[in-house]
């Protein structure tokens, strides 16, 4: 695996071996079905973390204060998706081989489900919290099978339908609506169940991936597919609160596209969540 970057996520600077948390940018949108550009999303996360504190009075911690690594980002041949999963497999083969707590930084939608598939052969009981507007359940988009239109589906195939947990869905193909209800998988538009979820997983390992177009593009309008109806920071800090509770063994943040942001504050938004997931691991 070869890796690259223009500077490290503010105070990450520790390095892999001395580090519990490691970052690693996973720059891929080959399959983004409306707006690419989250491929720059991991470089213009880095930069904007500059523009706030390492030390966070939410948590009351810094991250300078802990060993936290940012290895960069992965190193992805141009178009070769099979070469892009197969990589991103490695990583997280790799993460998990020396029992890091990883933090993904995307890119699209659809790298989840090459990493879940190391951890769920690493955890059998794993579970999934998968934050995002969209369904991500049509078994197919166009014909193809491996889509960021497809996460949620390949990830119910890859960890069960049962142990996966969606909140904030707010946009449904109609089979896709229709085939949930079928299989009874888990979705909660607005976040009622979610102190309910935390109760029912904590004893168990969990995977979380958030999908950033889970916020309200009002507050954050820098996304490849905005929906509105959204969540906003304090309700992600409040939420924060219960996935502190949970054994969470690995995250992804992902689906950022700065370039549509010309303000630049939804990498900074970004940012922000990234330093408190950070220091809710260390």
């Amino acid at each position: 695996m070869n890796f690259y970057k223009e500077t490290n996520f503010i105070a990450c600077d520790a390095t892999f071996k001395e580090s519990k948390v490691v970052l690693a940018g996973l720059p891929y949108d080959g399959t983004s079905s409306f707006r690419p550009g989250s491929r720059f999303a991991p470089d213009a996360i880095r930069k904007a973390s500059y523009s706030t504190e390492s030390f966070s009075a939410v948590a009351e911690k810094d991250i300078a204060d802990y060993k936290v690594c940012d290895m960069g980002n992965l190193e992805f041949p141009f178009g070769d998706r099979s070469k892009v999963l197969s990589e991103t497999t490695g990583l997280a083969a790799h993460m998990i081989g020396n029992k890091k707590t990883a933090i993904y930084i995307g890119g699209e939608h659809l790298l989840t489900y090459p990493i879940l598939t190391q951890y769920k052969a690493k955890y059998p009981n794993l579970r999934v919290v998968y934050w995002d507007a969209h369904a991500d359940m049509r078994d197919d988009y166009l014909g193809d099978k491996l889509s960021h239109a497809t996460a949620a589906r390949r990830t119910a195939e890859t960890v069960g339908a049962d142990r996966l947990f969606m909140f904030g869905i707010r946009s449904f193909e109609k089979q896709e609506y229709l085939f949930m209800k079928k299989k009874e998988i888990f979705f909660d538009t607005y976040f009622e169940k979610f102190f309910e979820v935390i109760k029912k997983i904590k004893k168990y390992p969990v995977y979380f991936s958030l999908d950033m177009d889970v916020f309200d593009p009002a507050a954050l309008p820098g996304l490849g597919t905005p929906e509105a109806g959204g969540i906003f920071y304090k309700d992600f800090l409040r939420f924060l609160e219960g996935l502190k509770q949970l054994n969470i063994v690995g995250m992804d943040v992902l689906e950022v596209a700065p370039n549509y942001d010309a303000s630049g504050n939804s990498s900074v938004f970004a940012a922000k969540v990234i330093r408190e997931l950070i220091l809710s691991a260390v």
